[in-house]
């Protein structure tokens, strides 16, 4: 079942009201083929997600391991094409030795963000994390779990509580306290 909320409207002074900006969620990770059961998920979360908040996914290539090189230039060359996918988006790390967020702080994060409007890039680096420099232009650091998760159940996960999240601004039912 798709998600129906209401339009917001932003007045202007003086101007009728018009809906608030679309905002384009987007969650960068590193990573190959998933299996069948990843992509089910996001599919089903990222089709329930309301036009004023798009979802998307960016797989990016992660750096080839067996080249000899040290784990600080892998995630520096991770950290380039990083920067590529996130530019001109509001980025959040995830990490599990970040904050840790509530779905409510997330929803509260995200009315801000649109009112900003700036979009967001929610990053799950490779396997070995995230290069300090993409943790450093951040403007969150997040932990989803103290746990290490695998990188395919984040995906989905990361889909499941911004749809969680944006049920809530909508009053919907899904989220309960």
């Amino acid at each position: 079942e798709r998600m129906r909320s209401r339009p917001r409207f932003v007045h202007d002074s003086g101007s009728r009201p018009r809906p608030a900006p679309a905002m384009k969620l987007r969650v960068v990770a590193f990573g190959q083929r998933m299996p069948a059961w990843v992509d089910a998920g996001w599919d089903d979360y990222a089709r329930r997600m309301p036009r004023e908040f798009a979802l998307e996914l960016v797989l990016l290539k992660p750096e080839p391991r067996a080249r000899g090189k040290s784990v600080a230039q892998l995630l520096a060359a991770e950290a380039l094409r990083l920067a590529a996918a996130c530019k001109d988006t509001r980025i959040v790390a995830l990490d599990e030795r970040g904050e840790p967020w509530t779905t409510r702080l997330l929803a509260a994060n995200l009315v801000r963000w649109r009112d900003e409007a700036r979009d967001v890039a929610f990053v799950i680096g490779s396997a070995d994390g995230l290069a300090d420099s993409v943790k450093r232009a951040a403007s969150a650091i997040v932990a989803l779990s103290a746990l290490t998760l695998p990188h395919g159940l984040v995906r989905v996960v990361v889909a499941e509580q911004l749809y969680r999240a944006v049920s809530l601004l909508a009053h919907h039912p899904y989220h309960r306290d």
